[in-house]
């Protein structure tokens, strides 16, 4: 399990990846070619994974996001040491917060 501020980064095994997204072709990358998990709404900042790979994101804000690293990776931020990822599944969770009468993600 991987944390990086309010980005929780835990390993799956592949037989747990839902059949549908193990050949989806994964999110678009930025501008400076990373795979972006949580963008700072503030700072601009971005919580993202650099080196080839895949991010999948299920419909809906709550929607869960697997990431596939064929290779390994790095979590990389402006504000957070960089965190180094093996190669392998895994399911990216943006910590919530609760506010009177909603459920809300995290904004940086």
């Amino acid at each position: 399990m991987y944390r990086q501020g309010d980005v929780l980064i835990v390993e799956l095994e592949e037989s747990a990846v839902p059949a549908h997204l193990l050949g989806a072709p994964g999110e678009p990358r930025d501008g400076r070619g990373r795979l972006v998990l949580a963008l700072g709404e503030v700072t601009g900042h971005a919580h993202a994974v650099q080196g080839p790979g895949r991010l999948m994101r299920e419909a809906g804000v709550f929607g869960p996001m697997l990431l596939h690293l064929p290779e390994g990776g790095r979590v990389v931020h402006e504000e957070h040491a960089v965190i180094p990822l093996p190669r392998g599944w895994f399911r990216v969770v943006r910590q919530r917060e609760y506010a009177p009468g909603a459920v809300r993600v995290v904004a940086d």
